[in-house]
C-alpha cells in the first residue's frame, strides 16, 4: 500500500466537527480493507521511521509542541500503541504522563490543573494516558466523584457537564493559539474484545499484575461509558484539537492508525532543523579552522 493510500484510509477515522458523531456507527474491527497483519506491521514500521525524523525536526526547532491524548476503555490498549508507536523516539523529546484518581491536593484545584501542569514544552511530544476528560467521563458515570472536588452547589448542577466541554474547548484553543498541536485518540473497543482481553490477563500469569477487580466493576458500566464518551467527543472535536476514533478490537491496525495520524499531523507543522545565517556560518568555519590545524594527540 502506498503512503498516500494510507494516509486515505487512516483519515476516515477522523471525527469532523458538528458531525453528528454515533459511536454506533463506528466498526471495532474495522481495518479499511487492509486484512494483512504482517503488511499492517510492515507500515508501522515505515511510519515509525518517519515519526523518528520528524520529531528529531520538531526537537531542534524547538517553536511546537505537541499533545497526544489517549483515552479508553480498560484492556483497548493504549498502553501497548504508546510502546510500539513511540519506539526509536529519542526520550529526551518525548514526555509521557498518565492520570490516576486525583490526589487529595489535585481535588483543592480546578479540574484542569493537574493535566495543565504536565503540559510538554516546545519541541516535545507529551502523552497523556487518560487526561482532563476522565472528569466528564469516569466523574459522570459515578456522580458521587464530583462531590469530592467541592464545588460550589450552584456549579455542580445539570450544567456541569456542559460547562465542562466548553471549558476544555476553550482550553485546546488556547493551546493551540500558544503553539501547542492537540491530538486526540479514543481506542474503541467492543465489549467482546474487553472480555477475552480480561480472561488472558487471568489466564496467563505473567498478565495478571494487570487485572484488577475494579475492572470487572467498570465494565458493568459500559453503556453508560459509551454514551459518555460518544457525548464528549461531539461536543469537543475541533479542527485544531481532532479526536481519532481507532478501531481497537485488531491491536496491529490500531498502532498503525495511531502512527500515521501522529506523522500526517507533525507534516502538517512542517518541522525543519534550524537554518544557520552568515555569521553563524563564520563562526563555524573559524571553528573548522582551529579544529584542523590543532595538533592531534596520540
Amino acid at each position: 500500500m502506498k503512503r498516500s493510500d494510507l494516509r486515505k484510509l487512516v483519515a476516515r477515522f477522523r471525527v469532523e466537527e458538528g458531525s453528528g458523531f454515533r459511536l454506533k456507527d463506528w466498526d471495532t474491527r474495522d481495518t479499511g480493507g487492509l486484512e494483512s497483519k504482517e503488511q499492517g506491521k510492515e507500515l508501522l514500521k515505515e511510519g515509525v521511521a518517519r515519526l523518528s525524523e520528524l520529531q528529531e525536526k520538531l526537537y531542534a526547532q524547538d517553536q511546537w509542541a505537541v499533545l497526544l491524548v489517549f483515552q479508553a476503555m480498560d484492556a483497548a490498549g493504549k498502553d501497548g500503541a504508546i510502546k510500539h508507536v513511540m519506539t526509536g523516539i529519542n526520550p529526551q523529546g518525548c514526555q509521557v504522563h498518565s492520570f490516576k484518581a486525583p490526589s487529595a491536593e489535585e481535588l483543592d484545584h480546578d479540574f484542569l490543573w493537574r493535566t495543565t501542569k504536565a503540559l510538554p514544552e516546545r519541541g516535545r511530544i507529551g502523552i497523556f494516558n487518560r487526561s482532563y476528560y476522565e472528569e466528564v467521563l469516569v466523574v459522570r458515570v459515578h456522580p458521587s466523584l464530583l462531590e469530592k472536588q467541592k464545588l460550589p452547589g450552584d456549579l455542580a448542577g445539570g450544567r456541569v457537564w456542559r460547562d465542562r466541554f466548553e471549558d476544555i474547548r476553550n482550553f485546546e484553543r488556547y493551546l493551540s493559539r500558544n503553539g501547542i498541536l492537540v491530538v486526540k485518540f479514543f481506542l474503541n473497543v467492543s465489549a467482546k474484545e474487553q472480555r477475552e482481553r480480561f480472561l488472558e490477563r487471568l489466564d496467563r500469569s505473567e498478565k495478571n499484575w494487570k487485572f484488577s477487580a475494579a475492572d470487572v466493576r467498570e465494565r458493568r458500566h459500559w453503556d453508560d461509558y459509551m454514551n459518555a464518551y460518544q457525548d464528549l467527543i461531539r461536543h469537543t472535536a475541533a479542527p485544531h484539537a481532532p479526536w481519532v476514533v481507532v478501531p481497537a478490537d485488531r491491536k496491529w491496525f490500531s498502532r498503525l492508525v495511531v502512527a500515521e495520524s501522529i506523522v500526517s499531523a507533525l507534516e502538517g507543522l512542517e518541522p525543519a532543523f534550524p537554518e544557520v545565517d552568515d555569521a553563524q556560518r563564520r563562526e563555524l568555519e573559524a571553528a573548522r579552522v582551529e579544529l584542523e590545524a590543532e595538533e592531534v594527540k596520540k
